[in-house]
């Protein structure tokens, strides 16, 4: 195939070094020292049972790109319209466009921009940019895609490339699910620096935790979309699984990159106001992480 992966970060630059590493022609769009790194040395990819350089093409645009068979469209949320408008004129009618975002509207978000079908995805992979062009796993590497005409194909080739590809009968429930996890455990391990494990062992942490699962499960269940029973416990059973993961969002504040707290938290709020919900928890955890933002842009300022 060919495949055009739109945001290099680290899941679009894990997924697509399976990709390469099975022998698909893979073109990375990202930013410039990565994009510098893949073209002169090739895309490093550093996992169990295998380190090392695969020849790839890389832009920080997608002035040049020819029609792809497969996007793999892996922005930030608040990029998802100006990173889909890039990809007019870049589409054929039969390309396929999986959206592997956190949050639970990208995906008709990019589809009302580029006017193509856009098939959601659930990312289950722990994985990081070691360095320009070095993107390093840590565990995990799932995907749950939803129903399409394409999607039984599109995982058929994603399995065969070593990515465990399965076809969620409810996506929404997935989005959602993983939407609820993002919830409990993104906002309080950013603003801490802090990873799940330690994080369990303050105090009024697991109730704050379990509160905003609760809000977000509530918010999803008046929209529409089932969720399973057990969720709370199975999120609360994560930092044990889990000690020493951090958040993408704690990630994000780290490296001085925004957030996005606001498809996350921010979108359980908004929905729960829509709906007559309150949601205070998850509105408590938003501005925490909008504070420390805002006290970021002061500090560089003065």
């Amino acid at each position: 195939m060919q495949v055009a992966v739109i945001g290099a970060g680290a899941v679009g630059c894990y997924y697509g070094g399976l990709l390469l590493k099975a022998g698909h022609d893979v073109t990375f769009i990202g930013r410039q020292p990565h994009v510098d790194a893949i073209n002169a040395d090739g895309l490093l990819l550093d996992m169990q049972g295998f380190k090392g350089h695969l020849p790839a093409k890389a832009a920080v645009d997608t002035t040049g790109l020819a029609p792809p068979d497969l996007v793999l469209f892996c922005v930030k949320s608040a990029d998802t319209e100006a990173a889909g408008r890039s990809l007019m004129g870049h589409l054929r009618p039969d390309t396929s466009i999986l959206s592997l975002q956190n949050g639970v509207d990208n995906a008709p978000r990019l589809s009302a921009v580029t006017g193509h079908p856009v098939i959601p995805a659930v990312v289950y992979v722990g994985s990081g940019m070691a360095g320009p062009g070095h993107v390093r796993h840590h565990g995990g590497g799932g995907l749950a895609i939803g129903a399409a005409p394409a999607s039984a194909a599109l995982a058929q080739a994603l399995n065969a490339a070593g990515i465990r590809t399965t076809i969620a009968d409810d996506i929404a429930t997935t989005l959602w699910s993983k939407l609820v996890i993002n919830c409990a455990f993104n906002a309080l391990s950013a603003v801490a620096g802090i990873a799940y494990g330690p994080m369990m062992e303050v105090a009024g942490a697991r109730e704050v935790i379990a509160s905003a699962v609760q809000e977000a499960v509530s918010v999803a269940r008046a929209s529409g979309v089932a969720m399973p029973d057990d969720l709370e416990a199975q999120i609360l059973s994560i930092p044990a699984a889990m000690p020493n993961q951090t958040s993408s969002t704690a990630q994000d504040l780290s490296r001085g990159k925004q957030s996005e707290i606001d498809f996350l938290n921010g979108h359980v709020v908004r929905k729960g106001a829509e709906l007559g919900i309150a949601t205070p928890t998850n509105q408590a955890l938003q501005v925490m992480v909008k504070l420390a933002e805002r006290g970021r842009e002061i500090s560089r300022r003065a």
